[in-house]
């Protein structure tokens, strides 16, 4: 499609080094997508975003719809220009939003009919509307509408969810015309590597120009998870962007760039920080702890993002016990920025022929911490 590229450049074992491009601009791979669930990331501003070096953000479907709707989206420019964001952006199919908030939830071939968790209201999203409704927001990449099972569902349930996934990810593919967006395929299969070989097999046949990989971190094992990882990278076309969903905690996401994939988003690093926690590069800081009350070291004395260059331990732990604002910002920016700064050395270690050897040294500095940054 016009506007669209993507190539690995650089192979370090099974990690992979590239470009993406879309019509809002190119990104490097493997990347960290930030979540702005209703089209912002909670508590940073575009400038700081991008700022840190975040390339491209993350929208969900299921929220936007539900408000402010899809058709104001449309009508005022879709999300770049409602948000005036003018980098990428991914949206997600929606289901999995649908299977794990909506209440009252009724799912057959059609479909899922469910009441919102705003107003109560009676909404269908099936293959065909969540097209309707990615399509209206505009963003450069669009997920197939798909069915994602709980990690501990019974292997029957699983299988069934993942054959519906493929008939779902064909009409997904059939409603799809927008040509300045891309379209990607979502594997299910749960931890059962055959279910997972089915369900690659059969949408590479449907064709896609990059698969998501669904399904995991909802409360499997993490060998499991490795598992399917591995066996997906040999099963995925390797000219094609792999994109783990939802995954995860640094050491997840460097887990999974040895492992072959792409692309990564996750709530984690906002969420956190508005919990207090932070990531540093010797463990884990939760703020709220006493002994940080009179610390005036910052968070990482090795990072170099605004939070750090500005902000004492002492001081994030008076703003986050005050309940300001302030709080939130500062931390999430510093998360943010761990995490963009983490898959940039990744990119250069792979590019290097050092990935394994950084990946050895980085997961060592993480868990000889105390698990709490000191």
């Amino acid at each position: 499609m016009s506007g669209f590229a993507f190539a690995v450049d650089s192979r370090d074992g099974r990690a992979r080094a590239g470009r993406l491009r879309t019509p809002h601009g190119e990104f490097e791979t493997p990347v960290f997508m930030p979540v702005g669930t209703a089209a912002a990331v909670k508590a940073v501003l575009h400038r700081d975003l991008a700022e840190i070096g975040a390339r491209i953000l993350l929208a969900n479907t299921y929220h936007l719809m539900l408000r402010p709707g899809d058709g104001l989206v449309r009508s005022l420019g879709g999300l770049h220009g409602f948000t005036g964001w003018q980098q990428p952006f991914l949206t997600d199919s929606g289901g999995y939003q649908v299977f794990s908030l909506a209440a009252l939830r009724r799912l057959d071939e059609e479909g899922v009919r469910f009441r919102s968790h705003l107003d109560g209201s009676e909404q269908l999203l099936s293959p065909e509307r969540s097209m309707e409704v990615q399509q209206n927001l505009g963003a450069d990449i669009a997920m197939a509408f798909d069915e994602c099972p709980p990690g501990d569902a019974a292997r029957d349930v699983i299988e069934a969810a993942t054959a519906r996934t493929t008939r779902w990810a064909r009409r997904s593919r059939d409603a799809h015309d927008r040509k300045d967006q891309w379209l990607f395929g979502i594997v299910q299969g749960g931890v059962h590597l055959d279910l997972r070989e089915e369900s690659t097999r059969a949408l590479v046949e449907i064709g896609f120009p990059g698969y998501a990989v669904g399904g995991l971190a909802v409360g499997e094992p993490k060998p499991g998870r490795d598992r399917v990882l591995e066996a997906l990278d040999l099963l995925l076309p390797e000219e094609r962007p792999r994109y783990l969903m939802g995954v995860g905690t640094p050491v997840d996401l460097i887990d999974g760039v040895a492992r072959g994939i792409d692309m990564f988003d996750c709530v984690m690093p906002t969420r956190n920080a508005r919990n207090g926690q932070l990531f540093t590069s010797r463990g884990r800081i939760s703020i709220r702890n006493a002994r940080y009350r009179d610390d005036p070291r910052p968070p990482d004395p090795d990072c170099r993002c605004h939070t750090c260059r500005s902000a004492s331990r002492a001081y994030l732990r008076h703003l986050h016990l005050a309940g300001e604002m302030a709080a939130a910002t500062l931390m999430s920016l510093h998360n943010l920025f761990f995490y963009v700064d983490m898959m940039e050395a990744m990119r250069q270690s792979i590019r290097l022929c050092r990935f394994e050897s950084w990946r050895g040294e980085t997961l060592r500095r993480l868990e000889a911490g105390d698990q709490d940054g000191s």
